[in-house]
């Protein structure tokens, strides 16, 4: 067994030991409200899907995160390349990147409810949360490039456009790819928390307060895992096509 099969099998491992857990607790519980099983849990998402508008629902709040996830990571990439290259532009742009950093999620959600509407509230969250993580680490791979090849460069007088591609842009690949790895889960709790608080109609973060509303254990847990699922098969693909760009980059 190759490592990749076997870590493969010691997640599935994992997951099989936590859902016992889980129907441990549930039993020792004995109250659905409080803690539904994994079984009915498992029951609810083969019927959920059913439901009528349930593809809208799950549309809504895909296009709305996954469009803020996106704007986010080319905004933090193109402003983390202008600021390393011109240090004003770090200087200015450095007090809105902190308080995004700083103020909570949740005072963001609030004010959004004044200022936008709820169709542009989703999206500007996921952007906001999203950004921050991007510039960062992006600018922080440009400040990180060998010195030396910078100075080789500068000697020969490479071309701006051939010292990009050749040498920042190997730099920046892993940091790129690090904070992409990490954005769409943030997007998608940010997101969802935004729905939830601003009670967006037609959402997912809906769906979650209904199913706090009306006690609806069942439901919570399915939502929860759908989002987890949609989470994480958008950081995968987003990961892959990345990567997919560097390698073309590379190539020319």
């Amino acid at each position: 067994m190759n490592k990749k099969a076997k870590l493969t099998v010691q997640k599935a491992i994992s997951v099989i030991l936590a859902l016992a857990v889980w129907q441990i607790a549930s039993m020792v519980v004995g109250m659905d409200i409080l803690l539904v099983s994994p079984l009915k849990v498992i029951m609810r998402l083969g019927t959920i899907w059913l439901e009528d508008g349930f593809i809208t629902t799950l549309l809504f709040s895909l296009v709305r995160i996954t469009s803020g996830c996106l704007l986010a990571i080319a905004a933090g990439i193109i402003l983390a390349l202008i600021a390393g290259r011109f240090h004003i532009a770090e200087v200015l742009l450095w007090p809105y990147v902190i308080t995004i950093k700083s103020v909570p999620v949740a005072s963001f959600i609030i004010l959004c409810l004044i200022w936008l509407s709820f169709n542009q509230l989703t999206v500007f969250i996921a952007f906001l949360i999203v950004f921050p993580v991007v510039y960062s680490n992006v600018l922080q791979g440009i400040k990180s490039t060998d010195e030396n090849m910078l100075e080789m460069a500068f000697l020969y007088r490479m071309p701006w456009r051939r010292r990009f591609l050749y040498i920042y842009l190997p730099s920046i690949k892993p940091y790129v790819i690090s904070a992409s790895s990490v954005s769409m889960g943030m997007a998608w709790k940010a997101g969802v928390a935004a729905e939830v608080i601003g009670v967006v109609n037609g959402s997912i973060g809906e769906k979650l307060y209904e199913s706090k509303i009306y006690f609806l254990s069942a439901d919570l847990f399915a939502w929860t895992i759908i989002i987890v699922l949609l989470s994480v098969g958008l950081e995968k693909i987003l990961i892959f096509l990345i990567k997919v760009f560097f390698k073309r980059i590379e190539r020319i």
